[in-house]
């Protein structure tokens, strides 16, 4: 996803355009990483310094209920990052010092789980923490 197909789902969803939230989508797509609500308070505080916490929750929840924005729990606080790119079923490598990812290939369902009998799988989520090499 680019800030301007993000920018365009809100348009098409019929939320208004500002630049508070042009500015936090485009912090999630220079950082490529999990980003906890104050992680980007902090980032959104340095030009709007009467930004509060309770608006960007707001809008990281409007992100995520659109799709933008793809959310996991880490240390029992929600995070978030820009929705991946790639439409091709994967799933992610999550460092937990940095928050960065990277895509893995692999999925635990294709080793022969099958479809559970009456049962009808629509979606799975699939997640391996670790350190990456920077921050080992």
């Amino acid at each position: 996803m680019t800030v301007e197909q993000a920018l365009q789902i809100l348009k098409k969803s019929g939320y208004k355009y500002t630049g508070k939230r042009e500015e936090m989508i485009r912090i999630f797509a220079e950082e490529k990483r999990y980003l906890s609500a104050r992680d980007m308070l902090e980032y959104m505080q340095e030009h709007y310094p009467a930004l509060s916490f309770d608006t960007v929750y707001r809008n990281l929840t409007l992100f995520a209920e659109l799709n933008i924005l793809e959310v996991t729990e880490l240390g029992g606080e929600r995070k978030y990052r820009f929705r991946c790119s790639t439409e091709d079923h994967h799933h992610h490598l999550i460092c937990l010092s940095c928050g960065k990812t990277r895509h893995i290939r692999l999925c635990p369902l294709d080793g022969g789980f099958g479809e559970p009998e009456g049962f009808t799988i629509t979606g799975h989520k699939f997640e391996i923490y670790g350190y990456c090499s920077e921050c080992r």
